[in-house]
């Protein structure tokens, strides 16, 4: 699978599950969407990519185009860091 393939997965992925709790909150209307949908997609990721390099934060930052004091301090903000 090509990266552009993949990366148009993980797009509809998001999008439908944008799309399904909108549609769950039935006329509510969401604040701060953009906050949340970060939190929701930052954690899950920080820990699938620190899995993936054995906890390597100097690995985990490269992977994820970040410097490593910026990454650990997102580590923190979300209780990940060791």
């Amino acid at each position: 699978m090509g990266d552009t393939e993949e990366i148009s997965q993980l797009s509809h992925a998001v999008k439908h599950s944008i799309r399904r709790y909108l549609y769950e909150l039935d006329g509510a209307q969401p604040s701060n969407m953009y906050d949340l949908v970060l939190k929701q997609i930052e954690q899950p990721l920080f820990e699938a990519i620190l899995e993936h390099t054995k906890g390597n934060q100097s690995r985990a930052a490269e992977l994820l185009g970040l410097n490593r004091g910026t990454l650990r301090k997102k580590l923190r903000s979300y209780n990940l860091h060791k």
